[in-house]
């Protein structure tokens, strides 16, 4: 899957009033002041963030930890970076940040099921704005591979805290007692 890159003026760095005032109904992705489309998801991308989001969804409301949204949901990181992360947690102390139906500031968990055409955007911008804006947590999810990583926030830096592929689990370290078996939603 190919990500559109559309050009912004040079001397412009495009900003979430710009981002708000765009006269289509396409998805797109604000990276440090660079507008960026995102085609349509695949149905295996999104089988699999079906699985995920069921998982979590249903440990959430069981222990009534706060809110999980499937994308696309606005998540304003600065003026010049509103993402739709494919899942996030927000947690009851950061519901507050909702505001107009967006989260400003960064959810508590992130979540970007990674496609052969989203790669670089996923493991290496995401990463890093995610970690700059104190994402706590951010999980990279390879369909290809059936695999999965869990990064946390320690001290300011992403630290690999759980890895599986083709079977085993991962656990969360922001959702108490949470787990995922890569089988039950890498099939």
């Amino acid at each position: 899957m190919k990500e559109t890159v559309l050009e912004k003026p040079k001397d412009r760095v495009l900003t979430y009033e710009d981002y708000l005032h765009l006269d289509d109904d396409k998805r797109y992705e604000l990276i440090n002041g660079r507008l960026e489309g995102m085609p349509a998801p695949s149905f295996e991308h999104q089988d699999v963030l079906g699985e995920i989001y069921t998982l979590i969804k249903l440990h959430v409301k069981g222990t009534s930890l706060g809110k999980v949204l499937p994308a696309p949901f606005d998540v304003i990181l600065s003026e010049a970076v509103v993402v739709q992360p494919d899942i996030v947690f927000i947690s009851k102390d950061n519901l507050k940040n909702i505001k107009g139906g967006r989260l400003f500031g960064p959810p508590d968990l992130a979540i970007e099921i990674v496609s052969p055409g989203s790669y670089h955007r996923d493991r290496y911008e995401k990463f890093s704005l995610y970690e700059r804006y104190g994402v706590k947590e951010y999980w990279l999810v390879y369909p290809e591979y059936r695999a999965i990583e869990v990064w946390c926030l320690k001290e300011g830096r992403y630290a690999l805290h759980s890895v599986a592929a083709g079977s085993g689990e991962v656990e969360s370290c922001v959702l108490k007692d949470f787990k995922v078996k890569v089988e039950e939603v890498l099939k």
